[in-house]
């Protein structure tokens, strides 16, 4: 009898002890769970620019339980973030996104911030988007027009009559596409237009089904160069009278130049215009958290890890990082440049 009663005593104790564990071991990963802190940044369609750029920067910044290159003191972001990307229909949704905290962060053109910032152009309806902070210039950005070779589309002109993408609703290329034609001269009702994104265009114009298409990307863009290198399309240069007017029109653009080596197209260099691509942020979003993002978007021993994601991201760099300044710069990102001595004036 005392046999038994010591052994249920001892189960007894076991038991408890079992589930005083169970109870630690729960709070635990609930302590864990609670100090998760999720990032979602929106970027644009999957075969242009933004999304590897992207996907390479919610890497960098991440900075989840267990992950070796995270033991070094700044080289990803606070403890806990783990970051992620979604694709969207580009700039001008991303921008209304960040503003309404519909996501947290994202890729945009210069151009397009700097109209939602001030409530103009193609926020004129929606009004001045004040929840949208800065945290980086990125890289420059050109405006592609890409022609299909058998169209003999060898000028804006030339897309009169024309099958042409200009881009999908709420995206920086369909305002740069508008934008473009305007200075022209060029009314939409002389085209056939069509509002595909552009990975969808590039296949249809390798199909035939469509003559050109505009896209606003970091040169080389892999879609653009995959169909040049295959012979079936070329580059329209924006060059000429409808430049100039185009520049004077739209202060957010920039004279640009595509080096024939970006396509190797064997037509020498082409003239464009260009924006830049900037890194957003809503304005709810924690100090200490941008701070700590920044910081480890510019570890030097990030670099590798920029550089190998597409050619834009190498021209990611601090001395640049607030040469194009298109809404007021996030108090995070701020306070990391005057630690490093960098300005924050407005380019």
């Amino acid at each position: 009898m005392k046999r038994r009663f010591i052994a249920l005593v001892a189960f007894l104790a076991a038991s408890l002890l079992a589930l005083a564990g169970f109870g630690v071991a729960t709070l635990g990963s609930a302590q864990t769970q609670a100090s998760r802190v999720s990032f979602v940044l929106a970027t644009g369609s999957t075969g242009g620019t933004y999304f590897p750029v992207g996907q390479a920067i919610a890497g960098i910044v991440s900075h989840p339980p267990g992950v070796a290159r995270c033991d070094l003191a700044g080289v990803c972001g606070p403890a806990g973030l783990v970051a992620s990307v979604r694709s969207s229909p580009g700039s001008i949704a991303n921008v209304l996104d960040v503003n309404a905290g519909r996501t947290d962060g994202a890729l945009a053109q210069s151009d397009i911030v700097a109209e939602a910032v001030s409530g103009k152009g193609d926020f004129r309806k929606d009004g001045p988007q004040s929840h949208v902070r800065l945290i980086a210039d990125l890289f420059p950005e050109e405006v592609h027009v890409v022609a299909a070779t058998a169209a003999h589309i060898e000028k804006i002109a030339d897309l009169k009559g024309k099958r042409v993408a200009l881009g999908v609703a709420d995206s920086g290329t369909a305002s740069a596409a508008h934008e473009v034609l305007a200075a022209y001269r060029i009314s939409e009702w002389r085209l056939k237009a069509i509002n595909d994104p552009p990975e969808v265009a590039a296949q249809s114009l390798e199909r035939g089904e469509i003559d050109a298409f505009f896209f606003v990307g970091g040169a080389p863009v892999e879609l653009v160069r995959s169909l040049i290198a295959g012979g079936k399309a070329r580059l329209v240069p924006i060059d000429g009278a409808g430049r100039q007017r185009l520049l004077a029109e739209e202060p957010g653009l920039t004279a640009e130049t595509i080096p024939a080596d970006d396509y190797a197209n064997g037509r020498g260099a082409t003239e464009t215009v260009g924006v830049h691509a900037v890194l957003i942020v809503n304005d709810a979003v924690s100090p200490g958290l941008v701070y700590g993002m920044t910081k480890a978007l510019f570890n030097p021993a990030n670099r590798a890890l920029l550089d190998a994601a597409h050619p834009s991201a190498r021209l990611i760099r601090l001395e640049s990082a607030t040469r194009t300044m298109p809404a007021p710069l996030h108090p995070g990102a701020a306070r990391f440049y005057r630690e490093m001595g960098v300005s924050a004036g407005r380019g």
